[in-house]
């Protein structure tokens, strides 16, 4: 099971640190990833992040304004969000991976409970 959380309502321009937990199975094992949805629009892959830790994967949309990090102490990855764009407005939500891969959707499980983030323009 997922949870993230963090989301809330912030200014363009400012900054937000979503955070996820994972239970239910070995966490180290399996890269992680955040992805993001807007109603009525597809989802989108917004990060990555390798078993190892080692290894990210942003999409060009956020490449450089987000950082994706992992703990496996306490089984959470997080998202730290700057320079937040009225674009960034969705539901995200945090999902382990299938495997070792983490660049796209479809290396993907479900995706957990989501946080809303909106920014204000």
């Amino acid at each position: 099971q997922l949870q993230a959380s963090g989301g809330g309502l912030v200014q363009a321009g400012g900054s937000l640190r979503l955070s996820c937990v994972a239970s239910g199975r070995l966490f180290s094992n399996y890269a992680m990833g955040w992805s993001r949805q807007v109603p009525g629009k597809a989802r989108e892959f917004v990060a990555g992040i390798s078993a190892s830790g080692d290894m990210t994967y942003y999409a060009a949309s956020v490449k450089g304004r987000f950082t994706i990090s992992r703990d496996d102490a306490t089984n959470t990855v997080d998202l730290a969000m700057t320079s937040l764009k009225s674009d960034d407005t969705a539901v995200y939500y945090c999902a382990g991976g299938r495997g070792r891969d983490y660049t796209e959707l479809s290396d993907f499980a479900s995706w957990g409970l989501g946080t809303q983030v909106t920014v204000s323009s």
